[in-house]
Order: C-alpha cells, then sequence, then structure tokens
C-alpha cells in the first residue's frame, strides 16, 4: 500500500516524492514520461535569486530554498549516489550606466541584511577573459546563485526517491493522498476542472555550446542567462513565448537568443552550438507557484507554477508539501497557495 501517489516526475513532482520518502512515507511516482519528461529535462539550470529588495514572503521563500542547495543535493547524491551537476559558481551582471551603478551600490547595501550576511551582492570589475561586457568596467557578483544540470539533477532525485524505497513507474492508479505536480499539461487541466484559468504554457528555447568554464560564475546580461556547466558546456536561455504553432521546435529565436550571448560574453564568440531544445514550462497566474490542497477534493494536493525558478526552489517545496501532505502542517506562504491563483 501506498501512502503518497505524485503524479508528475519534474523538478517539483520529485522534491515532493523525496521529501515524503525521507519522512517515512511510502511513495510512488507516476508520470508516462518518465523522470525529467517536461519541462525539468532542459538545459539551462540557472539558480538565481530576485534582487534583494521590497522583501516579500516569495523571495524569503526562494532565498531559503537556495541557501540550503548545497546541504540538500549533498543529501540526494549521499543517498541515491547519482551527481545533480550542482555548484555554487556565483553569477555576474553588467552595469552599464551611473543610474545602474548606483542602483547596484544600494542593493548591496540591503543584500547585507536580507541575505542575512551569508551570501554577497557586490560591485567588482569586469573581467577580461570571461563574464559580461560592462559599459562602465564594473558588474555585480552575488554568491548566492548556483548551478545545477537539470537533467541530471532530475536523475539525481529519481535515484534518491528509490534508494529511500520510494517507486517511479509509468501508469499506476491514484492511492493515498496524491500530489498533481503535472507540469505545463496540468495547469491546462486544472484550468478546465475550475472554470477559469490558473495559468497557461509558455514555451522556452534553449541552447548548449562547447565551451569549458566549468568554474566561472554564470552570466546574466541582456535578459539572456549564460550557465557553464561541470561537463565542458555553456548553457544559454531562454525564450518567452506566450504565442507559438509547436512547443517542442527550435526557430531563429533561440539563434536570437545565442547571438545576444556571443555579444555579452565574447569568449563565446567562437564556441559551436552542440543542442537546441524547446518546451512548455508551467506559468500560474499569479506566476508564483501554486501548491497547497486541491479545494474539494479531500486528500489531493497541486503542486504546480514553476515557471523560471522550479529547480531553485524545489527544496522548500518538497518541505513544505511534504508537511502539508503527512501532518498537515500547512506552512506554505499566502501568495503561493492554491486559492491565489483562483
Amino acid at each position: 500500500m501506498v501512502d503518497v501517489t505524485v503524479r508528475g516526475a519534474g523538478a517539483f513532482g520529485l522534491a515532493v516524492a523525496y521529501a515524503c520518502a525521507a519522512k517515512g512515507a511510502r511513495v510512488r511516482v507516476v508520470d508516462p514520461n518518465g523522470p525529467g519528461g517536461g519541462s525539468s529535462g532542459g538545459l539551462v539550470g540557472a539558480l538565481a535569486p530576485h534582487v534583494p529588495e521590497q522583501w516579500n514572503e516569495k523571495k524569503a521563500f526562494q532565498f531559503e530554498a537556495l541557501a540550503m542547495g548545497e546541504d540538500f543535493w549533498s543529501e540526494v547524491v549521499r543517498l541515491g549516489g547519482r551527481d545533480p551537476g550542482y555548484a555554487r559558481t556565483g553569477r555576474l551582471q553588467p552595469i552599464d550606466t551611473a543610474q545602474a551603478l548606483a542602483l547596484a551600490e544600494a542593493r548591496a547595501e540591503t543584500a547585507r541584511e536580507l541575505w542575512q550576511g551569508r551570501f554577497r551582492w557586490e560591485i567588482v570589475e569586469a573581467r577580461a577573459d570571461w563574464g559580461p561586457v560592462s559599459a562602465t568596467g564594473f558588474v555585480i557578483l552575488d554568491t548566492l546563485t548556483a548551478r545545477m544540470a537539470p537533467r541530471r539533477a532530475v536523475a539525481a532525485l529519481a535515484a534518491a526517491v528509490t534508494a529511500l524505497g520510494g517507486e517511479i513507474v509509468t501508469e499506476a492508479p491514484d492511492q493515498g493522498r496524491v500530489v498533481w505536480a503535472t507540469g505545463a499539461a496540468g495547469l491546462i487541466e486544472l484550468s478546465a476542472h475550475f472554470g477559469k484559468s490558473v495559468g497557461v504554457p509558455v514555451k522556452g528555447q534553449s541552447a548548449s555550446l562547447r565551451f569549458d568554464a566549468r568554474t566561472l560564475p554564470q552570466v546574466f546580461a541582456d535578459g539572456v542567462h549564460i550557465v557553464p556547466h561541470g561537463d565542458g558546456t555553456v548553457a544559454i536561455g531562454s525564450t518567452t513565448e506566450r504565442e507559438f504553432e509547436n512547443p517542442s521546435t527550435c526557430d531563429a529565436q533561440i539563434d536570437a537568443v545565442i547571438a545576444k550571448a556571443r555579444t555579452a560574453c565574447p569568449a563565446l564568440a567562437e564556441a559551436p552550438v552542440i543542442e537546441r531544445w524547446a518546451g512548455l514550462r508551467p506559468r500560474a497566474k499569479t506566476r508564483a507557484p501554486m501548491l497547497g490542497g486541491w479545494p474539494g477534493r479531500p486528500g489531493h494536493f497541486i503542486a504546480n507554477g514553476g515557471f523560471k525558478i522550479g529547480f531553485g526552489i524545489a527544496p522548500m517545496v518538497g518541505r513544505v508539501m511534504a508537511d502539508l501532505v503527512l501532518d498537515g502542517d500547512n506552512r506554505i506562504p499566502a501568495a503561493f497557495r492554491v486559492e491565489a491563483n483562483l
């Protein structure tokens, strides 16, 4: 007999399954496409914070999730023996105007308080060998940002769930309490169920370049994430497309993103593209995660809406959902609750 059925084997589903199994529950994950079959099987893997200002419960939740990254992924590796490609390498962002420089200085002050002295947001000189071109010669370095390789991270979480006695299958009936972490397709189904839009799938395209910068910081410039990975590749992404014809086809829009990345980071000028990826990401109506009990369906729960920040907040999503599902302890921020999207 299973205590918890988790429908969906992406970042949220596997994190919830892992947290429930770690608390001693018998867990089954069901996904017809297998682990990482949706947007969690992409390329980018940027675990980056919001700017340290105008603090709210969303930013605080994300901060705690990012801060626990080392401990979380180390335990996943210990249990399952699979490397998620995690590393806290930091992030560089260009400062192109005097106004932007003044704003960065102000945010450095608020980061000292809001990030509790554990991580830094500071202004440093731009690097000649790597990093964004900056008109002022200065860049922002934050030491909170980390990376992981999405496909490897999915495999690592799946291995940890299995090591804790859970199972991952493509088909099975509901047993016990049921958590719906079904991503973009799930948002469409939820909207139909509630008779109103609670979110939409958003297409994203990304790419992987062959360039070994594995020890260097990420770059975020001109709206583009540039993420060095430990296998000698650099991931570039991504587009945000609300209108599209084919969700899995790459087109000229990702070529434009790659061009932006090469301009922002000249070290990548000749780096060959080795893979392109396209898929749908789940964007809830409020743009915040959609977490909690399913209204009107006792014993059923929703964990969806991890648009752009799914892997980054997954450790905390797993923790608060496991507490709710198994113990009835609801510590989900009000802005993240299902009702906020209804």
